[in-house]
């Protein structure tokens, strides 16, 4: 993330790093707190929903925009890395307490985050939705779509993933999201003009 401030500017990788980093400190906040402190999901999940609501209110009421677009100071990327993190803590929350708490299972709890992510593309698309909302939206929902899909394929068969061991589903992932960086890098597709 120190990375990243410093550079000023998007670069695929160390744009991609500070993700990578922000997102595993945030997974490990949410795990924490239930698995260290035995705080349930459900209160795991509201306490994050109220830290990423205030990282919004107090981002919308200081800079008067919540646009990525306008992400050109550090105070502003300070409130996007906020947001970043928050997102990742709930979204670990959410997706434990709809597959462990609601019964639902991990394969199930991921079709569910699938139809939730598909929401704000359909009200952007169709229902002209306000862009940056729809945007957040999205934004929020990978985090437990991920980790119910990640948690399927890793966890034991015997707490109903497929069983292919969480370290083996985290290397394949690791290797995956290296290449697509990669490409990113080298084609630079992700990068739009200037207007």
């Amino acid at each position: 993330l120190s990375l990243q401030f410093w550079v000023r500017r998007y670069i695929a990788w160390t744009y991609w790093l500070a993700v990578a980093g922000v997102g595993a400190f945030g997974t490990m906040a949410a795990d924490v707190l239930h698995v260290r402190f035995g705080v349930p999901y459900a209160v795991s999940s509201v306490l994050y929903a109220v830290v990423l609501a205030a990282v919004f209110v107090t981002w919308q009421g200081t800079e008067k925009t919540l646009s990525f677009h306008t992400i050109d100071t550090p105070r502003r990327e300070a409130f996007y890395w906020a947001a970043v993190v928050a997102t990742f803590a709930m979204g670990t929350a959410l997706g434990d307490l709809s597959s462990i708490t609601f019964g639902l299972g991990y394969f199930a709890s991921g079709l569910l985050f699938a139809a939730v992510i598909a929401i704000p593309a359909v009200g952007y698309a169709r229902l002209g939705w306000n862009g940056i909302f729809s945007f957040w939206f999205a934004y929020v929902a990978t985090r437990p779509l991920g980790a119910s899909f990640a948690d399927w394929m890793g966890k034991p068969q015997s707490v109903g993933g497929l069983g292919w061991g969480e370290g083996r589903v985290a290397l394949a992932l690791a290797i995956l999201i290296f290449c697509l960086v990669a490409y990113i890098a080298i084609t630079r597709r992700d990068v739009q003009a200037s207007s």
